[in-house]
């Protein structure tokens, strides 16, 4: 894996007061997302029989099976929904898996793989609500403490929640963790609420990241004792942030990879007075927009 680099940038760069803003460039990992990480802690403790890996996904996490498959020469198969991004379709292509449109959203993907596994004996790779993928994604939060040992708080876009449940177990309390959201998918925002993983609405312009039907079983415990709460962004307040990072940092970040950064933009999470906050810059995975046209 990449060990991502970490920037400091001046809070005003953003029209924020406060200390200078610490980013952790994880899209600049391998396929553009941090999903390799729990792809490859999969592929390396578990075995692959003779059909291969199975996955589902939005797009990222399908990338990053494909990538770290092709690199062990394991056969892969994913599988995505009709909503995933065409940047993301032809990075999973690229590295030579073989993929499977099915449905419209991540859950229909996800019953499909679930039959392929059944009929053909494939390994499933499950995109977060497994051991060995939050283990992986849990190395990006080893590398920020390495590189930025004295944040108070670090914001985290959620999808399903194995990364934010990897970072969270392992700073295990030492400091603030926040969860962001869209408003169109507040998975974990709900399942905290009712005290439980619950069915979500799965909308919105990072539905193809941030958007499973639920958060899952084994980082909800993780969220409960670790993750200080979740704030939730609306869709303009992501495409604002997506526009400030192409014009301060020259950054190009997709929906869900800019979600974390919209909640400082927004107003959705204030920090206090001299608070040292970093945020994770998540994915890449977007077709080329012409920000500056956008409004940048």
């Amino acid at each position: 894996m990449r060990h991502t680099p970490i920037i400091a940038v001046d809070a005003r760069d953003f029209d924020l007061d406060g200390p200078p803003l610490v980013m952790k460039l994880e899209l600049l990992q391998h396929t553009g997302s941090f999903k390799p990480r729990g792809a490859f802690a999969n592929l390396l403790t578990r075995s692959a029989p003779t059909a291969g890996v199975a996955a589902a996904s939005g797009g990222n996490h399908g990338a990053a099976v494909a990538y770290a498959a092709n690199r062990l020469g394991i056969r892969a198969t994913i599988f995505v929904p009709h909503i995933t991004s065409p940047a993301k379709l032809e990075r999973i292509r690229g590295y030579g898996a073989e993929l499977v449109v099915a449905g419209d959203r991540y859950a229909d993907a996800l019953a499909a793989s679930e039959d392929f596994v059944t009929r053909t004996g494939a390994l499933a790779i499950h995109a977060y609500d497994q051991p060995e993928t939050i283990i992986g994604q849990g190395t990006v939060g080893l590398e920020i403490e390495e590189d930025a040992p004295k944040i108070d708080t670090l914001l985290v876009g959620v999808g399903g929640g194995g990364l934010i449940a990897g970072i969270a177990v392992w700073y295990a309390g030492r400091i603030r963790i926040v969860a962001v959201e869209p408003e169109l998918s507040p998975t974990l925002h709900d399942a905290l609420a009712a005290g439980r993983p619950i069915d979500a609405p799965a909308g919105g312009i990072a539905a193809d990241s941030l958007a499973p039907r639920r958060v899952g079983e084994l980082m909800f415990p993780i969220a409960r004792n670790f993750v200080g709460r979740s704030v939730l962004v609306s869709d303009n307040a992501i495409r604002s942030a997506q526009r400030a990072l192409w014009a301060a940092l020259r950054v190009v970040a997709e929906p869900g990879g800019a979600a974390a950064l919209a909640a400082l933009l927004s107003g959705a999470y204030q920090p206090s007075r001299g608070e040292r906050v970093a945020v994770l810059l998540c994915g890449a995975n977007t077709a080329a927009v012409d920000f500056d046209r956008a409004g940048g």
